[in-house]
């Protein structure tokens, strides 16, 4: 299986140049690809292959106009080239939306495989670049020296923040213990989620909590001259109110999943439309008996009562997270299926 590790990184001043430099052409590329495939397909009703974009980008490199692009390293353009293949793969097979362009505003990053960079006693040396990259490795478990990474992926948060991303692969981990528990998850309309353990997981609403905040950073950024130092710092301040929130949340969401995959050999959960379970009034009524339930913790036990009969009709048919993704394709997530059991990954 493939793991990755995720640390901060401190470029110096000149290697800060050329990935922002790198950033750039990645951006570029991406845009001016999807640009161009959209318009041979909305005019000419063509499909573009990845060799087509390929042969077009040594094209571009070859003219004045975009000469620049052979000055950073072609690996994060190929990739780029890559990605955007795959986005319509999964676009047309209605795994996910349209490709989008890419802002220079929004969080960068550029991919590199084992060519375009080299591990050597724990240091990072990365194509066009001089020197090791400088990042902080927090992770004790693993030794760094030994770490043999297959792709590499730098990026930087709209708060000026750098990271450094190392892709591995790995063994694949031990089992937990069986507990001989299933839980049914009901997405709750006041608390977060509810399980059929009449468990309630209070949402913890991170961003409600800095709302204030928020709104008065916009507030400075939206009083500031575009363009100006000072805005870019007030952007900046946003930026990073903005990670805060994401990082809780993300916090959050790890926390929680992993407590309930620790507790429980089988999860079962469904797809619910949010918006109509807020405006249906009538869903903790029984028409027939008029017996009162508490329609989040009756709705979880349903749906883990509804996994079960599944899985006992159909053993191999269970979907979710000990899914892998097989090729270029993303699998399509369990939430948007059936109610189905899903096993702990092995």
């Amino acid at each position: 299986m493939r793991t990755a590790y995720k640390c901060r990184a401190y470029p110096t001043p000149e290697q800060a140049a050329v990935l922002r430099r790198t950033f750039g052409c990645v951006r570029l590329v991406w845009n001016r690809t999807l640009a161009e495939r959209h318009a041979a397909y909305h005019q000419r009703g063509e499909k573009t292959s990845y060799r087509q974009t390929d042969a077009a980008l040594t094209g571009w490199k070859k003219t004045t106009e975009l000469a620049f692009l052979s000055e950073v390293s072609s690996v994060p353009l190929q990739q780029t080239l890559r990605h955007q293949h795959t986005a319509f793969t999964n676009f047309f097979a209605g795994r996910a939306r349209y490709p989008r362009y890419k802002s220079r505003n929004s969080r960068q990053s550029a991919h590199y495989t084992r060519s375009a960079f080299r591990m050597k006693n724990g240091a990072l040396h990365v194509a066009k670049t001089n020197g090791p990259l400088p990042f902080v490795w927090s992770f004790d478990d693993v030794d760094l020296a030994a770490l043999n990474p297959t792709m590499v992926v730098i990026s930087r948060d709209p708060d000026g923040r750098w990271y450094v991303t190392f892709a591995v692969d790995t063994d694949t981990p031990r089992p937990l213990d069986a507990t001989g528990h299933g839980i049914g998850v009901d997405l709750g309309v006041k608390d977060f989620a509810v399980t059929s353990d009449g468990d309630r997981i209070a949402n913890p609403r991170h961003l409600e909590r800095r709302a204030r905040n928020l709104a008065r950073y916009q507030r400075r950024m939206a009083r500031c001259q575009r363009g100006s130092a000072n805005r870019r710092k007030a952007k900046a301040k946003v930026a990073r109110a903005h990670r805060k929130v994401r990082n809780a949340r993300a916090d959050f969401l790890h926390r929680t999943s992993t407590r309930l995959v620790r507790a429980a050999d089988t999860i079962v959960i469904e797809d619910l439309a949010v918006a109509n379970m807020v405006r249906n009034r009538s869903l903790a009524t029984c028409p027939t008996c008029r017996t009162r339930h508490d329609r989040d913790i009756n709705a979880a036990k349903n749906i883990l009562a509804a996994g079960r009969a599944v899985a006992r009709e159909n053993p191999g048919d269970a979907c979710g997270a000990d899914v892998r993704r097989q090729g270029s394709s993303l699998p399509q997530s369990a939430v948007k299926q059936e109610p189905r059991a899903v096993r702990r990954p092995a």
